[in-house]
């Protein structure tokens, strides 16, 4: 159809008249209403970006002269970004003097790696850039399966509550302040 008859017939029923496939021998055209197409096209990539997964990196800072008890702590909080899905990104800083002892940052981020191993991948071993040495670690399951294991985790503590309801009579309930 010539493109001044495509443009009346569109004018006709108040749409646009939209190029397709300009490369096209001839090229092909669409009757529509443009801007609802625009909007719909907005519509699907708000839609789609809901749905991803933004990766955030947190990071944890040790020092060479590290104690057990600050140790464990900090590892339980990388334990704890890994478990929610974060990478995270091990540090240690060497001031003056600690320059000559890197040895001891690469013994703290190697045992921090053989610890937290069961619930991570080492994405970059560790490494010196300047006076800060670092590694970083990904969680190493997907939102999806960690989602499965707490369902059945769930699933089973239902189950052994019911079991153990249906034998003893129910406890008395205590009254647990807001935390």
């Amino acid at each position: 159809m010539p493109p001044y008859e495509a443009i009346r017939k569109a004018r006709e029923k108040n749409l646009d008249l939209v190029e397709i496939s300009p490369t096209a021998q001839p090229p092909v055209c669409r009757i529509m209403d443009y801007g609802k197409y625009l909007y719909q096209q907005e519509k699907k990539e708000r839609e789609a970006k809901k749905h991803q997964k933004t990766i955030t990196v947190k990071e944890v800072k040790f020092r060479i002269n590290v104690d057990d008890h600050d140790y464990e702590t900090k590892k339980n909080h990388v334990l704890r970004f890994l478990d929610e899905g974060d990478k995270v990104k091990a540090t240690i800083f060497f001031r003056g003097r600690e320059m000559t002892r890197t040895g001891l940052g690469r013994q703290i981020l190697e045992r921090l790696i053989k610890d937290v191993e069961p619930m991570s991948i080492v994405e970059f071993r560790p490494r010196q850039e300047g006076n800060t040495l670092h590694a970083i670690l990904a969680p190493k399951k997907s939102d999806k399966e960690r989602e499965k294991e707490r369902q059945k985790a769930e699933k089973a503590e239902k189950a052994a509550a019911q079991s153990t309801s249906s034998q003893s009579p129910p406890p008395a309930q205590v009254a647990k302040p807001a935390s």
